[in-house]
């Protein structure tokens, strides 16, 4: 008899193949293309490795092995993965198996971001509720002042709540390090904006214990074997549940 902790829901199975999303494959299943062991499924079927499981009459590849890249995203490219889209982050990193990024950062920014075939991180890293650290340096468009500081430090109100406790450091007389542990919607521009600032340069140097240095805009690399022993041990304590979206007072995080 299988045991139950070797089950996979099939969306999540058929997901995990590369072959398309989640969402993707409950369209599949409930159109009665997806069959198990010959046998049309139906949306919430459980799977096991030793299954067969087709898709539109053709058996379903291995389970890849898992793919986590680290990419400098420049300005320019879209965070997403719809190829319609002109300069979308697909297109540019060129990977030969499907990824996605974790997470994004908006099209006049550039800096760290990651990529992976993986769902099951990018929850555990997205969600609210986590806070991991990500640390950014940008410059504004005039002389920064120690008044700017404290209060980027202690909180802004924008989107109709008050900014997070976050690290800020003056690096210049126009530029300076943030490091946030949450993700509102284009946070560091609207907390700048709120204090008559504006972001004329925006990167991503850090996420958790990975950092950009050595890639150039538009380069990428696989995240090391240590980096990712340490990357999982931060992520033990990571829920991937709704419960930790709701600890952090919203849906998953932006990233700037």
């Amino acid at each position: 008899m299988t045991d139950a902790t070797s089950l996979f829901r099939l969306n999540k199975f058929i997901s995990d193949t590369g072959f398309c999303s989640r969402r993707e494959a409950d369209k599949l299943i409930e159109s009665g293309q997806v069959k198990v062991n010959g046998q049309v499924a139906v949306v919430g079927t459980k799977v096991s490795a030793d299954d067969r499981v087709e898709v539109a009459g053709k058996p379903l590849k291995n389970k890849p092995r898992r793919v986590y890249l680290a990419y400098h995203k420049p300005v320019g490219i879209t965070c997403t993965t719809e190829l319609h889209v002109k300069g979308n982050i697909v297109d540019a990193v060129q990977y030969p198996e499907r990824i996605f990024p974790i997470g994004r950062l908006d099209k006049e920014s550039e800096g760290l971001i990651f990529l992976t075939n993986d769902g099951d991180i990018v929850n555990k890293i997205l969600r609210a509720g986590n806070a991991h650290d990500k640390e950014y340096v940008v410059t504004v468009d005039k002389p920064i002042h120690d008044h700017f500081l404290k209060k980027m430090a202690a909180g802004v109100p924008i989107l109709e709540t008050v900014t997070l406790p976050c690290q800020v450091t003056q690096k210049s007389r126009q530029t300076f390090n943030i490091v946030l542990r949450q993700g509102l919607n284009r946070q560091i521009r609207r907390m700048t904006e709120y204090l008559g600032f504006n972001v004329t340069k925006l990167k991503r140097v850090r996420i958790m214990n990975v950092r950009l240095a050595g890639l150039a805009p538009g380069q990428w690399r696989e995240l090391t074997p240590a980096e990712m022993a340490e990357l999982e041990a931060m992520l033990l304590t990571s829920s991937k549940t709704e419960e930790a979206s709701k600890l952090g007072g919203g849906a998953y995080q932006y990233e700037e």
